[in-house]
């Protein structure tokens, strides 16, 4: 009994770091969301079901979580948004922070193999959410 209370206590803390992390991903670049999320979501499944639906019906990573599981998709709105802010905070380093030039290139060729990486997702469409 006692080590399953102690499973239950690290898939929380784990699922709660990985939220955070997730919560971070939106708003920096680099840092990927849906696997902090999904992450999250995993560790929620096994340990408390009170936070896997708070997670699952939150109002902003909900949506994101349940198209990505369900259909392997991200919506044109979700690509869009990261890949702005990818090349916004990307260029910004590269050409007003970072001084050396190779770095500057390691930054763009970065930006550009994430932003291939999210074209790449298939895109979710009207047709996969009335399926739901």
């Amino acid at each position: 009994m006692a080590s399953w209370d102690i499973r239950k206590i690290l898939l929380v803390t784990c699922g709660l770091v990985a939220v955070g992390l997730g919560f971070l991903g939106v708003v920096l670049p680099l840092l990927p969301t849906t696997p902090f999320l999904l992450l999250a979501a995993a560790c929620f499944l096994r340990s408390s079901r009170r936070l896997y639906l708070w997670l699952m019906h939150h109002r902003v990573f909900g949506p994101y979580l349940r198209n990505y599981m369900q259909h392997r998709a991200i919506s044109i709105r979700a690509k869009a948004i990261s890949i702005i802010l990818i090349w916004a905070t990307i260029t910004y380093s590269a050409f007003w922070v970072v001084q050396n030039t190779i770095l500057r290139i390691i930054l763009l060729l970065t930006a550009t193999i994430l932003s291939v990486r999210i074209l790449l997702f298939k895109t979710l469409t009207s047709d996969m959410t009335h399926l739901d």
